[in-house]
């Protein structure tokens, strides 16, 4: 099987995240995408990050009834903070029937350089690549495997404005859904 790596906090997981996961399903050669769920991401503090268990499973409600699509926990049982090279070698160790691929913005791939051996993760695994208002890439350097540039629908929705949004008891209806509202505001979580 050929699987695409969505890495985050999705701290809420919301439609935006969706919208992508489900576009690079539909428009790839990928046969599943994975939500990987990151217990501690390397350049973001995590003092206003849900537990990993919690935002996992508002995952596992946000994608029920979705075969091409899947939640995972790998990150949970790897040393913290995760870096995604150490997370794709292990996934190849564990899965060897599997190929693997990452799933970023466009925004995150022009960081790229600043990650753990960005060099050997962009020679060994092939990228997908949406694009990001403000964060264009026009060309792709030669010595990468492979890079695919998808034009996925946007929206703009942040996980902070909707933990915001929540510190102020507005409505989180149509940001995320259904189910993942009513775990978040029965848990009462982000307030």
């Amino acid at each position: 099987m050929y699987i695409g790596l969505y890495f985050g906090s999705f701290n809420p997981v919301h439609h935006g995240h969706l919208i992508i996961a489900s576009f690079v399903s539909a428009n790839t050669d990928l046969d599943q995408v994975w939500f990987v769920v990151s217990p501690q991401n390397p350049f973001k503090t995590s003092q206003t990050l849900l537990n990993e268990y919690q935002r996992l499973h508002l995952v596992r409600v946000a994608i029920e009834g979705e075969p091409r699509l899947r939640a995972s926990d790998i990150e949970f049982h790897l040393p913290k903070p995760s870096y995604t090279i150490d997370t794709l070698v292990y996934l190849e160790e564990k899965y060897p029937q599997h190929r693997f691929a990452v799933i970023m913005g466009s925004d995150s791939f022009q960081n790229i350089h600043k990650w753990k051996n960005a060099d050997v993760l962009l020679k060994r695994y092939p990228v997908f690549v949406y694009k990001r208002p403000g964060f264009n890439i026009d060309t792709v350097p030669g010595q990468m495997r492979d890079v695919t540039l998808l034009d996925a629908p946007l929206l703009q929705i942040s996980a902070t404005q909707i933990r915001e949004m929540i510190k102020q008891r507005k409505s989180i209806r149509y940001l995320v859904p259904d189910g993942v509202k009513e775990e978040i505001e029965k848990n009462g979580y982000y307030l």
